[in-house]
């Protein structure tokens, strides 16, 4: 069990990442014409729209939780179909959590030299985290299993065939990412991801700052 100092500093990254994220995917659905989530109240950056408190104390206490699923009615998307549509929904998710985690990645390379400061020190004790909770959190979504993102990002890659059998899957969706956490088949799938992540986002920091 993580350290009340642990959970404090891991705290702001969890609210920011989870809120970002599934605000994008309401944004990006009522971009697309579904105002289901404008009727959810979820087009808000305020956390207690998108939190679920049980999967936040999990997430905080086990580092493994979830937040309120956005719901979207694809039947509304207009000028794109519903595979695209809900592939767009879904990708928003992970890109913006990848942007946060740029963005904190961009923050600590200019902070670093103030670290002397105990304002700059702190903040940075606060980075940190927000960086690495940001790419698991979109490392995590991209695995392309049913209920995460990347299941509907890969469906809107695959011929119809390919999406609806990825669609079909749907109703196992928990059953599946049960054995994927209990195998410990999660860890060896999602390191490399997050490694992967943070070496091309460290690649874009040196070259472009």
């Amino acid at each position: 069990m993580p350290s009340i100092y642990e959970m404090f500093i891991w705290l702001p990254g969890i609210i920011i990442g989870l809120t970002f994220h599934e605000f994008a995917h309401g944004k990006v659905a009522d971009y697309l014409g579904d105002d289901t989530p404008y009727y959810q109240g979820r087009l808000t950056l305020n956390p207690l729209a998108h939190i679920d408190w049980i999967g936040f104390a999990m997430l905080m206490i086990f580092h493994f939780g979830w937040a309120k699923p956005v719901m979207v009615n694809p039947a509304n998307f207009r000028n794109v179909g519903v595979k695209r549509g809900m592939m767009l929904v879904s990708l928003a998710g992970p890109v913006t959590n990848i942007l946060l985690a740029l963005a904190g990645m961009i923050l600590i390379k200019y902070l670093s030299p103030y670290q002397q400061a105990q304002w700059a020190y702190y903040t940075l004790q606060l980075l940190g985290p927000l960086v690495w909770i940001n790419l698991i959190l979109a490392a995590f979504n991209m695995i392309p299993v049913p209920p995460l993102d990347g299941s509907k990002i890969l469906a809107g890659l695959l011929p119809d065939e390919g999406a609806n059998f990825m669609y079909s899957l749907e109703r196992y969706s928990m059953l599946i990412l049960l054995l994927l956490i209990v195998s410990g088949a999660i860890s060896v799938i999602l390191t490399p991801l997050v490694q992967i992540l943070y070496g091309l986002l460290s690649a874009i920091v040196i070259l472009s700052f």
